[in-house]
């Protein structure tokens, strides 16, 4: 798979509108409404952050294809070069390197983030380590297009991250991505002590498409009666394809996933198959509560939020320790726009937080907080 240039391999226009992203993320909030050409937009009590607006506007006048019109292969290429202008300084982390892991088919292409070393007297004890699964709709996506999510999460939460490239539609459509979820876990928990990760502690995560593979995963190791996770990181999660939620019709256009984008990610993974099978839909099954503590995180504004709030609502009515952290005034796919945007790096940082939190509480044997 072709990798996405680092950040100094940016054309001249790139290197520019990175640059021009970052000044105006300084601006003044008035300035950025200003700028954006709107008012302040505000639904359901939420008022779309100024910066997120401005940067929402930047976008519809850039007159960039929908992903929707284009081949798979054409909306994975540009999806790389959106992830490039968007990326900040490179975080730096212990180490990095490339691997294979198994999935259900063959190997997959991976990459191991490690920490540097810690302090205090934990300082020789393995990590955690955290499984993550990107997004894209099951279509686009690859370990370069979050390669400083990862980052973040190894540097700011102090785990090992292992990223799994698994594989893509149409030309692997459902259920490939959940089964390479559930044997890339797997020979991470065979591999544990070559990876230097504590087998104790080892979770699985993902946003948008890699949270739903997160979530089977956590579900279905369980019903396997095989080795499951220790603790689950949902950014906002797809877990149920069988309805429409309120939150897909309030935010359907203009806030950067858009249904347009939905309906052709469920035409390319999902085709014929049944909306309401486990694999697809973790919502709709029932929830064991031993399942794995999980910190589920949505956006305000984002077509995908009501269902990630519906699995957190799920999860905590089966006493499963859970807790929920709405960023009200961000869109779908803020992680990713942490180089240009300084709410969503504030946000995701946070994040980082709350998974180093939820580390602990892990370490010590005990339930994560309860939902929020």
């Amino acid at each position: 798979m072709p990798r996405r240039p680092s950040p100094t391999g940016r054309t001249k226009r790139e290197r520019l509108e990175y640059r021009a992203a970052r000044a105006l993320a300084a601006l003044p909030p008035t300035t950025q409404v200003k700028l954006s050409r709107r008012p302040p937009v505000r639904v359901d009590g939420q008022e779309l952050e100024p910066e997120v607006q401005l940067t929402l506007a930047l976008l519809e006048r850039q007159g960039l294809a929908g992903i929707e019109t284009l081949s798979p292969a054409q909306a994975r290429e540009q999806v790389r070069r959106q992830a490039l202008a968007a990326e900040g300084p490179t975080p730096e982390v212990g180490a990095r390197r490339d691997l294979q892991v198994d999935g259900a088919e063959g190997l997959l292409a991976a990459r191991l983030y490690s920490p540097g070393t810690a302090d205090g007297p934990d300082a020789d004890a393995p990590r955690a380590l955290l499984v993550f699964f990107h997004g894209g709709g099951f279509v686009v996506g690859d370990l370069e297009t979050h390669d400083e999510v990862c980052r973040l999460l190894c540097r700011h939460a102090g785990l090992h991250v292992l990223s799994v490239d698994y594989r893509l539609a149409p030309e692997c459509p459902f259920p490939a991505a959940p089964l390479d979820g559930l044997a890339a876990f797997a020979w991470a928990v065979a591999h544990a002590d070559e990876l230097g990760a504590d087998p104790e502690r080892i979770g699985v995560g993902g946003d948008s498409a890699g949270g739903s593979i997160a979530a089977v995963v956590a579900q279905e190791t369980l019903r396997r009666g095989i080795a499951a996770p220790a603790f689950q990181l949902l950014l906002y999660p797809a877990t149920d394809a069988s309805t429409e939620w309120p939150s897909v019709d309030r935010f359907a256009d203009g806030f950067f996933l858009t249904r347009a984008q939905m309906t052709w990610f469920r035409e390319q993974y999902i085709r014929d198959a049944d909306v309401h099978d486990p694999l697809l839909s973790p919502l709709l099954t029932s929830i064991d509560p031993a399942l794995a503590p999980a910190l589920i995180v949505t956006a305000g504004f984002d077509p995908l939020r009501d269902e990630g709030e519906a699995y957190a609502t799920a999860l905590d009515a089966a006493g499963v320790p859970v807790v929920l952290r709405r960023f009200p005034g961000l869109i779908h796919g803020f992680a990713n726009m942490t180089g240009v945007s300084r709410v969503s790096r504030d946000a995701f940082l946070e994040v980082c937080g709350m998974v180093r939190a939820l580390l602990r509480t892990t370490r010590a044997g005990r339930p994560a907080s309860p939902m929020l």
